[in-house]
């Protein structure tokens, strides 16, 4: 579960390596956000020299949440840490790579194209 004021570690490319969430999107006033949902974020530690820089307010998509996710047939999928993939308008990535596994739950949010590029989907 996923709130403002989180930190949320970057697995992609694209030059973040730190997020902290400031508004859950969703219909309604949603508190949290949950594996698959889209947020928006603050960079808040960068790469040097590269796209994004500190302080840059971007998108991102929750891949991994150390809450568990309770899927139809009674598992439950956890992780060590709370990631996020930061995305453009349209919800595909601004990094060429994902590292790290992401929840299944992705496919069934239209973010196949991050699937995609995950080396693990357990």
């Amino acid at each position: 579960m996923i709130q403002p004021q989180s930190y949320l570690n970057v697995a992609d490319n694209s030059g973040a390596r730190k997020l902290m969430c400031i508004r859950v999107l969703g219909t309604g006033d949603r508190e949290y956000a949950d594996t698959g949902d889209t947020i928006i974020a603050v960079v808040r530690e960068a790469t040097p020299n590269m796209s994004l820089k500190r302080s840059e307010v971007v998108r991102a998509v929750i891949v991994r949440t150390c809450k568990g996710v309770r899927r139809s047939n009674g598992m439950v999928v956890r992780f060590d840490d709370n990631a996020a993939v930061v995305t453009n308008r349209e919800g595909n990535p601004r990094g060429t790579r994902v590292f790290g596994p992401v929840a299944r739950e992705l496919r069934n949010n239209n973010f196949a194209k991050i699937v995609s590029l995950a080396p693990e989907v357990p």
